[in-house]
């Protein structure tokens, strides 16, 4: 019972996280001058980063059903759409930070379906039953 009240909650959260995360995300990749967090931290570990929570996200919102697939498909898209609109910002479109969103995507998406897969009990079929 206790997965299932788990299961529950992290499904809003995530539900009602997506889209305030993705507009993050969006406002990081075309504000023509973002704060300089390369200092700190590699910028293709902030696309991967980025992209695994987004789609991390996502899976768990969707309880990493079928859909996940094109949520995470659209994700990859999505990067590749910001990386182009950045050079009409002013910023340099990188083909290498889009394969560093393609990858952040691949793998947040199966951490979370990981992630549900862990949570949800596992349902066995009875014999005769399919």
């Amino acid at each position: 019972m206790e997965r299932q009240k788990l299961m529950k909650w992290s499904h809003l959260l995530a539900f009602y996280l997506f889209w305030p995360a993705a507009a993050l995300v969006v406002w990081g990749e075309l504000d023509p001058q973002p704060p300089d967090l390369e200092t700190i931290i590699w910028d293709k570990a902030l696309h991967f980063i980025a992209y695994f929570g987004l789609a991390g996200i996502v899976s768990v919102a969707l309880k990493a059903d079928r859909r996940v697939v094109a949520a995470t498909l659209g994700l990859i898209v999505l990067g590749g759409v910001l990386e182009i609109l950045q050079g009409f910002t002013g910023r340099d479109p990188s083909l290498l930070d889009e394969v560093a969103n393609t990858l952040g995507a691949l793998c947040g998406a199966g951490a979370g379906w990981l992630l549900i897969r862990m949570l949800c009990p596992k349902i066995l079929a009875s014999p005769g039953h399919h």
